[in-house]
């Protein structure tokens, strides 16, 4: 394992000590967040956790669930969620975000709302004085007309791509959508773009995440620090 695995994994353990037994969580996507789920597996199978429930942000974090034995539930079942586990692209000192480079940013963002606490896992590279400056935004459109919003995006200052699975053909998020992934550099207005963004048919989910994560765990050459948003 790299330091930066070691890393990772010791903040996501960090985050793991917010669960309490009797919780209904969601379950983040990526790999740092697939850290938490190993954690909260290992305490369920030492019964220091009991009477745990999850919802996954895709289908490929439901599938490890299940094969780790964690419970996986639905938010049709349970609306509102005690904790959220996740990690993040680029965060700004607000704990603002921008999520979606593992193409889940839609059931994320569904499940980040529906969370009464949301602990965002990183390491140090992916703090940012700015969204934008080191990520680009990922923005899901349905299929029907997508290049339809490459000049309105164009418009805000972003170089739009289109982002490809490897064998060339469009991505598909898990609900069939499309994901144009766009460099804005550093983003100064991400309320108001977030607005237009939201405004727009067709686009279904962006990747700015705006005063959802309430704890920032960020691993470092010097250990963990645990960050909390100003209320």
């Amino acid at each position: 394992m790299s330091d930066d695995d070691r890393l990772k994994r010791e903040a996501a353990q960090r985050a793991v000590e917010l669960v309490r037994s009797g919780m209904i969580l969601g379950l983040g996507h990526g790999t740092t967040a697939h850290q938490a789920l190993v954690r909260i597996a290992e305490l369920l199978r030492a019964g220091t956790l009991r009477d745990i429930a999850g919802v996954p942000c895709s289908t490929q974090v439901e599938a490890e669930a299940r094969k780790l034995g964690i419970p996986v539930t639905t938010l049709d079942e349970h609306p509102t969620l005690d904790l959220t586990i996740d990690g993040a692209d680029e965060v700004d000192p607000n704990l603002n975000l921008i999520k979606g480079g593992g193409g889940a940013l839609l059931r994320e963002k569904v499940v980040a709302q529906a969370s009464e606490r949301e602990a965002i896992v990183v390491d140090e590279g992916k703090l940012s004085s700015a969204l934008g400056t080191r990520s680009p935004l990922p923005v899901e459109v349905i299929p029907f007309g997508w290049k339809t919003h490459i000049p309105y995006l164009e418009s805000r200052g972003a170089a739009v791509a289109l982002r490809r699975a490897p064998a060339g053909e469009p991505f598909r998020t898990d609900q069939g959508n499309f994901i144009l992934d766009c460099r804005f550099g550093p983003i100064r207005d991400p309320h108001g773009l977030a607005r237009g963004l939201e405004a727009r048919a067709g686009i279904v989910a962006h990747g700015l995440f705006l005063g959802l994560a309430t704890d920032l765990f960020v691993a470092g050459p010097n250990g963990v620090r645990h960050l909390r948003r100003a209320t």
